[in-house]
């Protein structure tokens, strides 16, 4: 049976996240946990959590879910599990277990539809190693899927978001442009998107499994994956929990196909300026800077690509094994700074 699964949802992909501002506030709320075990936990709001379970093994743990953001079941529920074992492998480690998290509607989907959905999951985690375990579903209005996971790395050669030292560079391993692809089909805003609707579909089917292998290769510290915060959003979060200060070169930043029209024409999706909203006041945007690279910089990416801070002198040939990989698509982006008075800094 034909199902569009856009007809059930407002907000899809990482586009639904609550906005960064507010989850900041709310779990500013809570104390940390405190346990000496504990070597990545909430406080620098990094990919995963992860706990030490000797001097050789800890465990990454993640969870992410979201509503459909493509019409296909089948191709959602592959985009769902991508997108959520990426956090994994932004820490550097293998997935290896994971569970189903599942809202459907029951009385208005026919079950063959969460089938679909299910089977996309399992087939894109069979594709990463993954083994689905279980799960649990819920009868809710609106679908959702997603997964929780389980990976495995040594204590020592874990990547974090606070990783970050100054005098690097930074790569991006995907283009941008999902959130604002995906805006303009649902809403219809300009006629024939089917290139660039493939396009943002295959980026983010892709897993993150080769560029982590590379990161591993060359003894990377510093990255993070772009999701729901944007480019933005997530590098901030980055310069933050390492105490640097990070620029950003627009001009140099990949984009999926007709990401530029789209918003030169004023389909930029409302999680931009979201992510504006908590982004702006630690930032410096050059007095050039043009506003279509500016919001596109916000964009929430759903299953987006890892970036980076690499050794400058090792950048190029880093870049040719990514490309080498099938990531034809990474680039130099920027680099990080000693910290300055904004944490970010955006230019052209």
């Amino acid at each position: 049976m034909k199902i569009d699964l856009l007809k059930f949802v407002e907000y899809g992909g990482c586009s639904a996240k609550i906005p960064a501002k507010q989850l900041e506030e709310i779990l500013k709320q809570f104390p940390l946990a405190s346990d000496p075990n504990i070597l990545v936990g909430i406080d620098t709001h990094d990919d995963a959590g992860v706990y030490k379970i000797n001097d050789k093994l800890a465990i990454v743990f993640t969870i992410d879910f979201f509503p459909p953001l493509c019409s296909d079941p089948y191709e959602f529920g592959q985009i769902a599990a991508a997108n959520s074992i990426s956090d994994i492998y932004a820490m550097g480690a293998n997935p290896a277990l994971a569970l189903n998290i599942v809202m459907f509607p029951s009385k208005s989907i026919p079950f063959e539809i969460y089938t679909d959905i299910l089977r996309g999951g399992f087939d894109k985690a069979a594709e990463a190693g993954v083994k689905i375990i279980g799960g649990h579903t819920i009868d809710d209005s609106t679908p959702k899927y997603g997964l929780a996971v389980i990976g495995f790395v040594n204590p020592k050669k874990i990547i974090t978001n606070s990783g970050v030292q100054a005098g690097c560079k930074l790569i991006l391993t995907k283009p941008l442009g999902t959130g604002i692809v995906f805006a303009a089909q649902k809403t219809g805003f300009v006629g024939s998107l089917s290139i660039s609707v493939e396009e943002a579909k295959q980026q983010m089917k892709l897993l993150n499994k080769s560029a982590t292998k590379i990161m591993k290769k060359y003894n990377i510290k510093g990255a993070t994956d772009v999701t729901g915060f944007g480019l933005a959003g997530h590098a901030l979060k980055m310069a933050k929990a390492s105490a640097v200060s990070i620029k950003i070169k627009m001009k140099q930043v990949p984009l999926i196909k007709q990401t530029y029209s789209l918003v030169e024409v004023g389909c930029i999706p409302g999680a931009a300026f979201q992510n504006l909203e908590y982004t702006e006041n630690d930032s410096l945007f050059a007095p050039d800077l043009d506003y279509n690279l500016k919001m596109i910089a916000f964009d929430a990416q759903t299953s987006g690509g890892i970036l980076m801070s690499v050794s400058a002198d090792k950048a190029d040939d880093i870049i040719n094994d990514l490309h080498k990989s099938g990531l034809t698509s990474a680039a130099i982006i920027g680099e990080t700074l000693m910290l300055q008075e904004y944490p970010l800094i955006i230019e052209n």
